[in-house]
């Protein structure tokens, strides 16, 4: 398994890791976490070896196969399942299922199979890549913000697929829900060491947290320590009388650790400015229709009112239009009929996928903020400048200079700068990292506007929306509820469709004494499979649905654990004794069910397995 001993590395005076070690161990699947630059890239290329650490050692297994998701797009077979049949190995070279199985998962159709990879989008060509990985089963796989090229509908497969992974996994995501529905472990990169647990986010950062707290108390109350010891000395330091009362507490001072005082790190931490709005109808949109191909209408007839307090999420595969009726509704396009009507006190907020682009590379941050909003003063403008992390010097960067993320920090800097009262924005968390995007959430929960949010991220719908724009069956429509509501009374179609058979998933074996069933022998297999997909389905769910509600649990207990250790602290500070006790018998308590709730999670999950494993073995024999 990976192991790393005592890793050093640094670019110049950024220091990324300082005696940083980590080890995995068999089938573990590790969520490494950390703020944007603190070297997470870094670290995978040095597993991969194109990078290499200025000290340290890491360690593999001989003959020990690492997966990843390349982003250099070289096709060299003609269609898109030739392509993804070099994933698999030479003993199952005939298993096309498999690759089929992948690629429908990840948003191909059955006609797609057939077609050249050069005319596929770049999204789609990257997860082709992500195809060719997953069906090659390496004993190591590292994913590098796969969320960033799926759309919902595949997130949502992807989360099943790699929850089933039999081999170790590395996963970088920036969508936190994501990434606790499929790890066993979460490591983060923080103050140039790795710290490893097992256990989701929540718990690894609550502990952190705490432990830095109990570090800064402990600090101050070792300072008071020392200045009342340093004071005794000097004050008794002349009198004989005291000599061996001073000399003791000089040898105290020698003893005592000398802790450091933990350097602050930056945090995205922002409100949006709101603009007053007295009308309860910000936007209207009626009978909107709009195609870039006649043939391929994107909306339809459609109609929306946006309220002054609205939170509305599109949600929906990609390339079905969800990017383009925010730009409509921005003005940025013209619809073929229909009309977008804006109150004339509406104050705009567009963040768009294509907005990064239009930064001008030449201007500094603070030259690009203040543009947005000639009213503020240069003082005004450093100000968001730092809440947007590029205080001081990091104010006067040029753009061309700033990685993806760092832009779209300007571009969020602009919509600060100038007040709105309706924020659309296009998927603006794909350059975030965990903690700003929780700051982003947090910063919409508080905002008196209007909100439009294109996501897939299902924790940001959940915490957001309450009314649903759906691009779905073709058309777009309008879903007056949650995104829980939208699951339990509509679903996404490629879901309900999970029990029916695949379309020509038939094994393709070498040699083989019988042809594939052709006409009534095939219509009979297809008969077959339909029936054991069904008969999967039904007794599945029951075991999904179990597993699913005790990692809720779980997550729950371990909220509720990070909770009492902070209030366990402040009795111990406080020395209140009797609190003290009771809560340290609720902790154990709290610790024990969770204990519980693991070893029932593993005997389900195991069982889950074996029940999959045996419907594929069934399901690959008709």
């Amino acid at each position: 398994m990976l192991r790393i001993q005592d890793l050093n590395k640094a670019y110049g005076s950024e220091i990324l890791f300082e005696e940083a070690s980590l080890q995995m161990s068999p089938r573990e699947r590790l969520g490494l976490v950390g703020r944007n630059g603190h070297g997470k890239t870094t670290l995978f290329r040095m597993i991969l070896g194109e990078e290499h650490p200025d000290d340290g050692i890491i360690t593999l297994p001989q003959n020990y196969r690492i997966g990843h998701l390349a982003q250099h797009l070289n096709f060299t077979q003609p269609t898109v399942l030739d392509e993804g049949c070099l994933g698999l190995s030479e003993e199952e070279r005939y298993d096309h299922y498999k690759v089929e199985r992948i690629l429908f998962g990840l948003g191909f159709t059955e006609e797609d199979m057939g077609r050249p990879p050069a005319v596929f989008s770049g999204g789609f060509q990257i997860r082709l890549n992500l195809a060719k990985v997953l069906v090659s089963n390496p004993n190591l796989l590292l994913l590098d913000e796969p969320t960033n090229y799926l759309d919902i509908v595949s997130l949502r497969w992807i989360i099943g697929f790699l929850r089933g992974w039999k081999n170790e996994l590395i996963l970088i995501s920036h969508d936190r829900e994501f990434m606790d529905s499929v790890t066993t472990h979460t490591a983060a990169i923080h103050r140039h060491k790795i710290r490893k647990i097992q256990g989701n986010t929540g718990k690894l950062y609550g502990q952190i947290a705490q432990e830095e707290e109990i570090h800064e108390k402990t600090r101050l109350n070792e300072e008071k320590q020392r200045k009342h010891i340093e004071t005794f000395v000097n004050r008794f330091r002349a009198q004989a009388t005291k000599a061996s009362a001073v000399q003791s507490r000089v040898k105290l001072l020698e003893k005592m650790p000398a802790r450091q005082k933990l350097s602050r790190i930056a945090n995205l931490d922002f409100s949006f400015h709101y603009a007053p709005f007295a009308a309860k109808v910000l936007m209207e949109v009626q009978d909107l229709s709009f195609h870039f191909e006649p043939k391929n209408p994107l909306i339809s007839d459609f109609n929306l009112t946006i309220g002054s307090k609205d939170r509305i999420a599109v949600i929906g595969k990609n390339g079905k239009g969800k990017s383009t009726l925010l730009n409509l509704m921005a003005h940025e396009l013209t619809p073929q009929r229909g009309d977008i009507r804006s109150h004339t006190n509406m104050n705009l907020g567009y963040f768009g996928q294509t907005n990064i682009n239009r930064l001008n590379l030449e201007k500094t941050v603070e030259e690009e903020i203040s543009q947005s909003n000639p009213d503020l003063n240069r003082t005004a403008v450093r100000t968001i400048c730092g809440i947007m992390m590029f205080g001081g010097e990091r104010a006067e960067k040029k753009i061309s200079v700033l990685s993806g993320g760092e832009r779209s920090r300007v571009l969020l800097g602009k919509i600060l700068a100038a007040p709105t009262n309706l924020l659309l924005l296009d998927e603006p968390t794909n350059h975030l990292d965990m903690q700003s995007i929780e700051s982003l959430v947090e910063s919409l929960q508080d905002f008196n506007g209007a909100v439009v949010i294109v996501t897939h991220s299902e924790m940001i719908l959940r915490e957001v929306a309450t009314k649903l724009v759906v691009f779905q069956h073709g058309k777009v429509t309008v879903f007056n509820g949650s995104y829980d509501e939208f699951l339990e009374k509509v679903g996404w179609d490629e879901e309900k469709e999970e029990a029916s058979p695949l379309p020509n998933i038939v094994p393709l074996m070498p040699e083989m004494k019988t042809p594939p069933p052709q006409g009534k022998n095939k219509k009979e297999a297809r008969k077959k499979r339909s029936h054991l997909l069904m008969e999967r389905a039904k007794t599945l769910n029951p075991l999904k649905e179990e597993i699913t509600a005790l990692e809720n649990e779980i997550c729950r207990l371990e909220t509720e654990l990070a909770s009492l250790n902070n209030q366990l602290i402040d009795a111990s500070i406080k020395s209140q004794v009797d609190q003290f006790v009771t809560l340290s018998k609720t902790l154990k308590e709290v610790e024990k069910m969770i204990d519980k709730h693991f070893g029932r999670l593993e005997v389900l999950t195991k069982r889950y397995e074996e029940k999959i494993k045996k419907y594929e073995d069934s399901t690959q024999k008709i």
